[in-house]
């Protein structure tokens, strides 16, 4: 497989994107953290593939990227009040919310039925998200090895792997998102991140 790296001012970049996924091909794209690896999510064999590309275990789960608020009733089941109101208030940024997974999604996702959802705050990402809809997306790595902050640490990784690498610049890094359970009425943060249990949990109370 050839595995193209175009820049995200590309003029038909996005279009190309999207054929590439809906034809189950794998797109690599930079986000508020760190670059992404995407397929689109409805499907188990496009799913699958990124656990391939990546010599992932099957068993650890994939997120969803949306690329608005509105968009999160399309991959969850009811979700809680407090996963609405947490999405308002911190989306697109540095949160991911734990909702049940709506049955339109493969079980490959993940081994429970929960999904993880966040809205990237990159403008290519949310560029990408507006023309797909929502995306499984994992980091744009081999597991084991580092996370990729550009198109070129993502190249080396995945060369003749993946489908297609929109070059967007380097990726700001950092502190990976905080993770909330909203599937109780007792949230949980499963991962410590940038958006504190205090500031989480002055939003619920209100």
């Amino acid at each position: 497989m050839k595995t193209e790296i175009l820049n995200a001012d590309h003029p038909v970049i996005f279009r190309h994107a999207v054929d590439i996924l809906k034809h189950g091909g794998t797109v690599v794209f930079p986000t508020d953290t760190v670059y992404g690896l995407a397929a689109l999510p409805f499907n188990e064999d496009f799913v699958e593939r990124l656990y391939v590309v990546k010599g992932r275990n099957s068993a650890r789960a994939i997120a969803v990227l949306i690329g608005d608020v509105l968009e999160l009733e399309k991959v969850s089941v009811s979700p809680s009040k407090s996963a609405k109101q947490l999405a308002e208030q911190f989306w697109p940024g540095p949160l991911t919310l734990v909702v049940p997974r709506h049955p339109n999604l493969p079980e490959v996702l993940a081994p429970l039925p929960t999904v993880g959802v966040r809205v990237p705050d990159h403008p290519v990402a949310l560029s990408l998200l507006g023309m797909t809809g929502p995306l499984a997306v994992t980091s744009a790595n081999r597991s084991g090895r580092e996370n990729t902050n550009s198109a070129q640490e993502a190249f080396e990784q995945l060369r003749g792997r993946v489908d297609l690498i929109i070059d967007g610049g380097r990726s700001p890094g950092g502190v990976p998102s905080t993770v909330v359970d909203c599937t109780s009425p007792d949230l949980k943060i499963l991962r410590p991140g940038p958006i504190s249990y205090d500031d989480i949990d002055r939003i619920v109370s209100n």
